[in-house]
């Protein structure tokens, strides 16, 4: 079946786009706006683009035709603080991820203890096993979305699943989760295969 993806209506191309790009990982972002009240909500367009600066990047419509707290926090304060969602802290994830109005503190209403950042100003949510403290860099506005750029200038990984002297992390003992189709439905990252890259050299050794 074939889709014209800019002919169909919005509600259209969002089920069938975020329905086959999966998992999605999932940025459950801390922001603080000028006031100091902190938000907490969770995107899954969500990735990271490269490692030399270290560069994330988040896509999130507008509500209303009005930035969401998250974006508006981001571009008024320049930080934030992105955590990785385990499948223990779905619940609590789930419900941040409601639309409260402006000036509900998301991270009380889910029970969420917090820790301060290293280098930024918005707090670090206690509980997940990985934090991204982050720079605002940049706003590309298309339509409805707005795309957001950040730095990540410090990371906070839990000691249980990394190892100092290597720096191998061990991601399948994270228990992070991603989104995928539908209204709510998750992945877990716990069934795992292994490809080793094949370098030109060994393609061409194989005959």
């Amino acid at each position: 079946m074939e889709f014209d993806i800019p002919t169909l209506p919005v509600r259209d191309r969002h089920k069938l786009l975020s329905s086959v790009v999966l998992p999605r990982p999932i940025a459950w972002v801390t922001t603080m706006d000028a006031a100091g009240q902190i938000n907490a909500a969770p995107f899954s367009f969500f990735n990271l683009m490269g490692s030399d600066p270290a560069i994330v990047v988040l896509g999130i419509s507008r509500s209303n035709g009005m930035l969401k707290d998250t974006a508006s926090n981001m571009m008024a304060c320049g930080e934030f603080v992105i955590q990785l969602v385990t499948e223990t802290l779905a619940e609590q994830m789930n419900q941040t991820g409601t639309e409260f109005p402006h000036g509900i503190n998301e991270l009380e209403i889910a029970a969420l203890a917090t820790l301060p950042s290293v280098r930024v100003k918005p707090p670090r949510i206690a509980a997940s096993p990985v934090h991204m403290e982050c720079k605002y860099h940049s706003i590309v506005e298309i339509g409805n979305t707005s795309v957001l750029l950040g730095e990540v200038i410090h990371l906070h990984i839990d000691d249980a699943y990394v190892d100092a002297a290597t720096l191998h992390v061990h991601a399948n003992q994270l228990g992070v989760i991603g989104r995928m189709h539908g209204g709510g439905w998750y992945a877990r990252t716990t069934d795992l295969f292994e490809l080793g890259r094949v370098s030109y050299k060994q393609w061409l050794e194989r005959g």
